[in-house]
């Protein structure tokens, strides 16, 4: 896109699979600046957040995306065989941060997350070394639980989603029919727990409620105008988890953009998004 920073591509290996990370120039003469890695939503590709990226950096963010696992860049095309799930996709996050670290160190450094890259930042951090991250930015980011949704919503969410685990179930792996890409049917098994319960399944034997209650990494969250995934509620619902963190809630509105808004477009109207996330970097401590 004219305007736009190139970026350069490259692959982290991890257990046998492929992440690809997509690495912007850093703003101009700030070679120490905040660093934003970026995590996307369920089956977007990570240059779909370019837009984004531009306006990050314009307002003096160094800036990284990654493809989750099976999507974009990243490996295993999901498959039959596929067997990951949540704990993987945070697994792959600090597997990513491990790789960065020589562009890192003594930075401040920010997980951003849309939709399911946010709980998987979320994850990240309740699960692994939160040490390694000074702030969580999540951006459209909601636990999907059908009794969030307002009105009568929610009683066509519960079907939904279960409707598209038992597929996955039954197909071994979700074709991507109308919603969320190709995904491992541990990815949608998952899901579709949070879903049906408002709560994180339990990972490789741990109460992932409690770990996130337990996090204590500053938070900036903001829910967007007219998402049809994960309208304000659901981020509200995740909110109220990270009872040990310092949050900053936010609604990013029509008119703060100046554009319409909703799930997605929100990557292309974000200048006032890029310029609050980089004065949330700003109050972080510095390393």
């Amino acid at each position: 896109m004219s305007g736009e920073p190139e970026y350069s591509q490259e692959y982290i290996d991890v257990d046998g699979t492929r992440i690809g990370v997509q690495t912007y120039p850093d703003p101009d003469g700030a070679p120490d600046a905040p660093v934003v890695v970026i995590w996307p939503a369920m089956g977007v590709r990570a240059r779909y957040y370019r837009p984004f990226a531009t306006a990050l950096r314009a307002a003096g963010l160094g800036v990284v995306v990654a493809d989750l696992r099976g999507t974009g860049a990243s490996t295993p095309v999901p498959n039959r065989s596929c067997r990951y799930g949540y704990a993987e996709l945070a697994g792959d996050v600090g597997a990513v941060l491990a790789a960065l670290k020589p562009r890192l160190d003594g930075r401040t450094r920010l997980l951003l997350g849309h939709s399911l890259g946010g709980q998987v930042a979320v994850l990240h951090q309740a699960l692994h070394d939160a040490d390694t991250v000074d702030g969580l930015a999540l951006v459209a980011v909601g636990v999907p639980w059908w009794r969030g949704y307002p009105g009568l919503r929610g009683w066509g969410v519960l079907p939904y989603t279960q409707g598209i685990a038992t597929t996955a179930r039954l197909l071994g792996v979700w074709p991507g029919w109308g919603f969320g890409g190709r995904q491992a049917r541990g990815v949608i098994r998952d899901w579709a727990y949070t879903a049906r319960t408002g709560r994180f399944p339990m990972l490789d034997g741990v109460d992932v409620e409690t770990a996130v209650g337990s996090v204590r990494t500053p938070v900036l969250a903001v829910s967007v105008d007219d998402d049809q995934y994960t309208p304000h509620a659901t981020l509200d619902h995740l909110c109220a988890k990270l009872t040990a963190a310092p949050v900053i809630r936010h609604r990013y509105t029509v008119a703060e953009a100046g554009a319409p808004l909703d799930h997605f477009t929100w990557v292309r109207a974000a200048a006032p998004l890029a310029a609050r996330v980089a004065g949330f970097a700003a109050g972080l401590p510095r390393r």
